[in-house]
Formats: structure tokens, sequence, C-alpha cells
């Protein structure tokens, strides 16, 4: 049941942003070894206007992806490390952006607190 909330900030070159989250849900698909259709991807787009850093704002030409990342049960340890590299590379070549500007967050496990039509996971 992975989720992934994806906000790629700045210019998305046409070719890139056609199918890119078809692309995104295959790559993090196969890098959580989810089941057809169990990966699902919600993309936005932020012009670079909409998006600021502290003390001084981002570095030039800066193009960072923020996902938010919500698993039924998270990996721990080394094993979130690793998975997290394998998921920021699989994303970034899905942008075609550096893995150094794609940014993870994990949710909370959703077990018990998520509901998908109605149902709760438990």
């Amino acid at each position: 049941m992975p989720i992934l909330d994806v906000h790629l900030i700045g210019p998305v070159p046409d070719g890139v942003r056609h199918g890119l989250a078809e692309r995104i849900a295959e790559a993090a698909g196969r890098v959580l070894q989810s089941r057809p259709q169990a990966t699902w991807v919600k993309l936005h787009f932020l012009t670079a206007d909409a998006y600021a850093e502290n003390a001084g704002g981002p570095p030039e030409g800066a193009q960072p992806v923020i996902v938010s990342v919500l698993l039924a049960d998270r990996a721990e340890g080394e094993a979130l490390a690793a998975q997290a590299q394998l998921l920021t590379k699989a994303i970034a070549d899905a942008c075609a952006r550096p893995d150094e500007n794609v940014h993870l967050i994990y949710e909370p496990p959703a077990r018990g607190r998520v509901a998908f039509g109605g149902r709760l996971r438990v």
C-alpha cells in the first residue's frame, strides 16, 4: 500500500513530465516490492517562487524533489537506510534530477490509522 506524495520544485521539461507519475510508481513499486496496483503516486508541480529556504534562499538553480512516503509498516535501522537509498535513486532517475535533490520524508506507519474505502487497514 505504499503511497508517495511527490513535489517537484522548479521547471520540469515536457519530456520528463509526460508519464512521470507512472514512472515513479513503477520504480517505487520495484524498490518497495509491492504488488500490482498497490503503489500510488500523487504528483505535484511547484514553481520556483512557491518554494523557499531560510537564511538566503535555495542555492541558484536548486530543483528539489520532496517525497512523503506512507507505508503500512516501515523498515527500521539499516534496512530503512538501504531502502531510502534505493528509493531516492529510483525517484531521481524517473525525474531526471540528481540523487542529492531528492528528499524523502517517511511518515509514521499507516497500519491501524489509514482506511481504504472505509475499511481500516489493520
